[in-house]
């Protein structure tokens, strides 16, 4: 039989391309995990709509162009941009173009947390994996792309008051990929912020993935402000294990990029386990933002609360995939996800897409979708009250997100994401 040959988008001989490059002098390290993921790309290409994962975001249709790869050897930029208040104290780790700034970092050292670069942990011995599928697509690539990143360990029991950043900024028209992982020992706590910026009317693209292990009785907090530039392509992936007695309470706030996709894959590997997964999207103009999760409860007496909202103005379009999973076993789970969404324009588009899959009996578990307009009896009362429309409708909004928000219960925090929101009100087009 005559061996059937794909055609590839440009997207894809590009990306194709940039493997190929990537692997030539990679460190045995990284070559290790990179080449068994270029040869699945190889084969596979990108996902599109007959991949049930990828039904509303067929990137084989949405991503037309791939940037060149970032230089291995990126010089220092100028100044770098900043998603948070120049005031709020914390200690930055900064990726330029996907390669680690040492000149833009701070580099003091934390009590009870050790860094090491990527490549130098995973000579030592680590090995990276085990939740997030290697077989999606976007976690494939990350792995066939990656060349740099860092690795956090905070040791058991420490409690980290500073504020730790792990800041990503792009400078032109690149392709990045980085792969971090963060490692927090037995009751240790940490709160960690990611963050991604870059320029506007540049067609850049960046894949990051975050692997998160928390051992029994750890406590974090993870915030990612995704603010790219406008017309950029942002793929990003989080793989979480948590202990027994474990809690992530996790926040993401989309209001940059114009292609982004945005995983989560959560697995609760000890019993009383707690994880609280918030987002925000804010969408304009021509955006297309996805949002999915997997929630793996592989043992019992676990606990999940899954909450997203949409804000989606002009032609822009939300997407939202969750899925809880509930093994053999796994009795007294606990698990709820919801979707909310307000459409400010008559041409916004959202998929909700929840999903069950439940394997045991003694659970409590449920899951509910939402999308509507603004409540015009509510702006009507604040209008007949001296409001500007404008102003009502930002009132409004602001009310929308504000549980989201006040959930994660760090007032330092919360201010950071508020002002943002307020900010993306500020500028958007009526």
């Amino acid at each position: 039989m005559t061996a059937v040959t794909p055609i590839r988008t440009a997207a894809e001989k590009a990306l194709g391309e940039a493997i190929a490059a990537h692997l030539d002098g990679l460190s045995a390290p990284l070559a290790r995990i990179a080449a068994p993921a270029a040869a699945q790309f190889a084969t596979a290409g990108l996902p599109h709509r007959r991949i049930e994962d990828y039904h509303y975001t067929d990137l084989r249709a949405l991503l037309r162009a791939v940037p060149p790869a970032a230089p291995r050897a990126t010089a220092d930029a100028a100044p770098i941009a900043d998603c948070l208040p120049a005031d709020l104290p914390r200690h930055r780790l900064v990726f330029v173009d996907g390669r680690f700034d040492a000149a833009a970092s701070d580099t003091a050292v934390v009590a009870g947390v050790e860094v090491a670069a990527l490549t130098d942990a995973l000579a030592a011995g680590l090995t990276l994996g085990g939740v997030a599928p290697e077989a999606d697509p976007l976690v494939g690539l990350n792995s066939a792309l990656a060349g740099d990143g860092v690795v956090i360990r905070v040791a058991a029991g420490a409690t980290v008051e500073a504020l730790l950043e792990i800041a990503h900024v792009t400078t032109g028209a690149t392709l990045a990929a980085v792969r971090h992982v963060v490692e927090l020992g037995a009751g240790a706590r940490l709160r960690l912020i990611e963050s991604h910026a870059g320029p506007d009317a540049t067609a850049y693209q960046v894949n990051a993935m975050l692997e998160m292990r928390l051992a029994d009785g750890a406590h974090a907090t993870l915030v990612k402000l995704q603010a790219e530039g406008s017309t950029a392509t942002h793929f990003g992936t989080l793989a979480a294990t948590l202990g027994a007695g474990a809690e992530l309470n996790h926040f993401v706030l989309n209001s940059g990029g114009e292609l982004i996709r945005n995983q989560l894959f959560v697995r609760f590997d000890g019993e009383n386990a707690n994880l609280a997964t918030r987002g925000a999207n804010l969408l304009a103009g021509r955006q297309h933002a996805d949002t999915t999760l997997v929630v793996d409860h592989a043992v019992p007496h676990g606990q999940s609360r899954e909450l997203y909202k949409s804000v989606i103005d002009d032609r822009a379009k939300g997407v939202f995939q969750g899925k809880i999973i509930v093994r053999p076993g796994a009795q007294k789970t606990d698990g709820r996800m919801a979707s909310h969404s307000i459409l400010l324009s008559d041409e916004a588009e959202v998929a909700n897409k929840p999903e069950l899959e439940i394997f045991a009996d003694d659970v409590q578990c449920g899951h509910g979708a939402t999308a509507g307009e603004l409540d015009e009896k509510l702006k009507f009362y604040l209008m007949a009250r001296g409001i500007p429309r404008a102003e009502a409708e930002r009132l409004l909004v602001l009310a929308f997100l504000a549980e989201t928000v006040e959930e994660m219960g760090d007032a330092e925090i919360g201010a950071v994401l508020t002002g943002r929101i307020e900010a993306w009100l500020s500028g958007r087009r009526r």
